[in-house]
């Protein structure tokens, strides 16, 4: 389960970037990341920092247990 974690955060984080219309570009932007980074989180190949998983959150308008919800 823990190896996959990565992944379903990713999962998480495009479902709800797509459900907002925003590009990845968009999403890393309003978050005040790279987007290559961002393209990485999404593929869970990137593993998030508490400070990068709020800036998503805040980015997505969203709270941190928003974000994380399901996983």
């Amino acid at each position: 389960m823990r190896h996959n974690i990565a992944k379903l955060f990713g999962k998480r984080v495009r479902e709800l970037r797509k459900r907002k219309g925003f590009s990845q570009e968009r999403l890393a932007e309003e978050s005040e990341l790279d987007r290559s980074f961002m393209s990485g989180i999404e593929r869970g190949v990137e593993n998030p920092t508490l400070y990068t998983i709020q800036a998503i959150a805040e980015g997505l308008g969203v709270t941190v247990g928003e974000l994380m919800k399901g996983l």
